[in-house]
């Protein structure tokens, strides 16, 4: 009898941030549960940390073990222990010293014949000659915000964005009549670092894109054919899309960098079907007291349940000590605030109304699987992108507008919630957009027809 072929090996290279880490953890359980692949996932050690205290801190679905196959390593990233990782330029800037020479020796070590790397660490492509590794480059974000990081040294050329990024003239582009529109002053790269330097970095790792994309094999993204078609046709390279990317009911919240809240799953079963409004801003976003104490007041001016994910670091300037007891008085008693919360489980149930996102891609991916509709509040990069996506194409949420000041009042909230919650149009294309999500990742959907392929790639011997 012939000797079974040997497991395929695959290194997993996210950027140390929980939206980028979600999804290609996502992508390891599918290959390693449903397809025999043995992953390698690569976390920085601070990242590693905190994912191991989650899974130790939550339910007992959030802390599940990962499927065989998966191997979880973790690097140092550069920085000292009480480094501010939130200026994701300044992460950004030290991670390829501190992690290539090691990631070299894994890959030696381990015989690992694929990598898939993440748009941001695409610098770890240079080890595909050096160690004979083939690479897929993941995108964490949609085809659409990805044609825009090609188009960047065209707008450099035609005057509208300088060398640094900087925008010098205001205008709306459109890559194609089926794709969002972006205003100048809102591009994919836009706001991402604290500081120029940090901002002018994450610039230059923009204009590599294209030769990025030169050296992998193959580019893996986490979006489907029915929504981004006109997108995925400007990626000069074939492009796999196996999204919308899910996590197995039995490991909702795998690679999370905060324990999901075990009781909010019970509250929502307590509430009336579509009534809550389900609230969060995912990872990175950050909100002054202002800003948070007017979402709390036009919330409670709903006269509706909701559900508020505030996690630790939300909070930004001028909150002061008591901050969330003030947040609670002021939203009143009619909602369940909580540090973290299972989202893919949350969207999914039947007491969930409508979803006030920040409009990360992922968060946009699992809202669309679940047939939710958004009220869009977009604060940095991708995001606004996003949001064109939601309200301009698909028609399945709208958007918040801040006044004078920049601030999003109670009364924009309230009136904004009670529009969406009341247009049946909205609630229909919102089912429409599930339904495509859905065919696409069943057997013989585009997405798992592209999934197959992959797996195929990397059992080649």
């Amino acid at each position: 009898m012939a000797a079974a072929p040997p497991r395929p090996r695959v290194l997993m290279l996210p950027f140390p941030a929980q939206g980028h880490v979600t999804p290609l953890m996502v992508l390891s359980h599918r290959l390693a549960a449903e397809h025999g692949v043995e992953v390698y996932f690569v976390n920085t050690d601070f990242n590693h940390a905190r994912i191991v205290k989650a899974m130790e801190g939550g339910d007992h679905q959030t802390g599940a073990n990962h499927p065989a196959g998966i191997h979880m390593v973790s690097f140092p990233d550069g920085m000292d222990p009480d480094g501010d990782r939130s200026n994701i330029g300044k992460l950004a800037e030290g991670l390829p010293a501190a992690m290539l020479g090691r990631l070299e020796e894994l890959v030696r070590s381990k015989e690992i014949r694929w990598m898939v790397v993440d748009v941001p660490m695409a610098w770890a492509l240079e080890l595909a000659a050096k160690v004979a590794v083939r690479v897929a480059l993941f995108l964490p974000f949609s085809a659409a915000a990805f044609a825009m990081r090609l188009h960047a040294p065209k707008m450099i050329e035609d005057g509208i964005v300088d060398e640094d990024g900087n925008v010098k003239r205001i205008e709306t582009i459109q890559l194609s009549p089926k794709m969002p529109a972006v205003d100048t002053a809102e591009l994919p790269w836009s706001g991402v670092g604290k500081t120029p330097e940090a901002r002018r970095f994450m610039f230059q790792n923009v204009i590599k894109t294209r030769m990025a994309i030169a050296q992998a094999d193959r580019i893996i993204c986490n979006t489907f054919e029915e929504i981004e078609s006109d997108g995925l046709a400007l990626i000069p390279k074939t492009a796999l899309a196996v999204g919308p990317l899910e996590a197995p009911q039995a490991m909702p919240a795998a690679g999370h960098f905060w324990p999901g809240d075990p009781g909010c799953l019970a509250w929502l079963d307590a509430q009336a079907p579509s009534s809550v409004v389900y609230v969060a801003f995912g990872s990175l976003a950050v909100l002054d007291a202002t800003r948070l104490y007017e979402l709390a007041d036009g919330l409670a001016l709903t006269g509706r349940p909701f559900l508020w994910v505030i996690r630790p670091n939300l909070a930004g300037g001028g909150v002061g000590d008591g901050w969330l007891d003030e947040l609670r008085r002021r939203a009143g008693g009619a909602g369940l605030v909580v540090g973290w919360a299972p989202q893919q489980r949350v969207l999914a149930h039947p007491s969930v109304a409508c979803f006030v996102t920040h409009c990360g891609w992922n968060s946009v991916m699992e809202g669309a699987r679940h047939g939710a509709r958004f009220l869009c509040w977009p604060s940095f990069g991708d995001q606004f992108c996003n949001r064109s996506y939601v309200c301009d194409v698909w028609h399945a949420g709208i958007a918040v507008c801040a006044d004078e000041r920049g601030v999003v009042t109670k009364e924009e909230v309230r009136d904004k919630l009670e529009r969406l919650l009341g247009d049946e149009g909205i609630g229909a294309r919102a089912l429409l957009l599930k339904k495509a999500a859905r065919a696409s990742v069943a057997d013989g959907g585009s997405s798992h027809r592209d999934l197959l392929r992959f797996v195929d790639l990397l059992r080649e011997q």
